[in-house]
């Protein structure tokens, strides 16, 4: 008895196309694909979708990644700065809140309190 290979279940063998003949004689393979991605005539031209000056990575979530290391980055080099001169502008800060403008002062921070989610 002749040996016979078995089909696996769900293997079909794939019936391909006839080579095509080529006028020249060279072989009959099928010429390479151009890319379609400068020229983009093939391709629907779709607007990426971007916030207002944000870009699309980085930004997870409610927080922006390079935002924070900016202004952490901004804020301790101010510190290195300004080392010395930090109490005195604190003082100076206290006694424009006891002066003439204070009450502007306070209601310009508690409009900004208002729209922040934090409660000073």
């Amino acid at each position: 008895m002749a040996a016979r290979k078995r089909k696996k279940a769900g293997t079909a063998k794939r019936k391909t196309a006839p080579a095509r003949k080529s006028k020249s004689g060279a072989s009959a393979k099928r010429p390479a694909k151009k890319a379609k991605g400068a020229t983009g005539k093939s391709a629907k031209a779709r607007p990426k979708k971007e916030v207002a000056g944000k870009p699309k990575s980085g930004t997870k979530g409610e927080g922006d990644y390079a935002a924070s290391r900016a202004f952490l980055k901004d804020q301790a080099g101010f510190v290195e700065t300004n080392r010395a001169r930090i109490p005195a502008m604190g003082k100076e800060a206290e006694k424009a809140l006891d002066g003439p403008g204070g009450a502007g002062l306070r209601d310009a921070e508690a409009a900004a309190a208002a729209r922040s989610r934090d409660i000073f």
